[in-house]
């Protein structure tokens, strides 16, 4: 077997998707030249292409973790989610009037980044309960799992990342062919459900989540 049959074996036995992996490589490396052609030093270029190789690495061995041991302890990723979020509204590092970060010594990270991950398996696991399109207490689990998130990470505040997350949950419930009407044959009663939670949603987010520059900007 020569060695362009050998890498070929590894690959297909490797689980990542080919397509999606050329094009997020694509974008990366584009990325990359934008920014060695903006910057003035290679200082900067090289830290991030340390950043993006170790990205990548953890990416491809995340890739190979079974798809039932995701499920199995997805309802552990979503507490420890939370958790750290916890951790960060009440022992998180300050920086820029934002509290985002946990300083654990060696290491200075956002746990949102990590919900970034946890969010959209932890809902396909729930969702992967029961036949789809999914049942309406499957749904409600889902966005109560969203909203507990979004909320926590808009207090820090980081509006960006808190509506990025909440969107990649939504994405899942889309996709799952999530029916709108959930309360059967009363049209009427289910708009006004749908209604009465978006405008609810942004009360609290005007009054309780969003900074007075947040607020301007909008």
């Amino acid at each position: 077997m020569t060695r362009i049959n050998k890498a070929y074996h590894y690959w297909y036995n490797f689980k990542v998707d080919t397509s999606l992996f050329l094009m997020l490589m694509s974008v990366s490396a584009f990325g990359l030249l934008m920014l060695y052609s903006a910057s003035e030093s290679t200082g900067l270029l090289l830290k991030q292409i340390i950043h993006f190789v170790l990205a990548i690495s953890i990416m491809l061995v995340v890739a190979q973790i079974p798809l039932h041991l995701l499920k199995r302890y997805s309802p552990h990723l979503i507490l420890f989610g939370i958790f750290l979020l916890l951790l960060v509204l009440l022992f998180g590092s300050n920086s820029g009037g934002a509290q985002r970060w946990l300083d654990l010594g060696l290491i200075r990270f956002q746990p949102s980044e990590l919900m970034k991950i946890i969010i959209p398996i932890v809902i396909s696991s729930i969702l992967s309960e029961k036949t789809l399109p999914p049942q309406p207490v499957s749904v409600y689990i889902s966005i109560f799992a969203i909203i507990t998130t979004v909320l926590l990470i808009a207090k820090q505040p980081d509006l960006g990342t808190s509506l990025l997350i909440g969107a990649s949950g939504v994405y899942v419930l889309f996709f799952s062919g999530i029916h709108i009407q959930i309360i059967k044959r009363n049209k009427w009663l289910n708009l006004s459900v749908i209604f009465g939670a978006i405008i609810s949603s942004g009360y609290i987010a005007w009054n309780y989540l969003l900074m007075t520059y947040q607020k301007n900007e909008l």
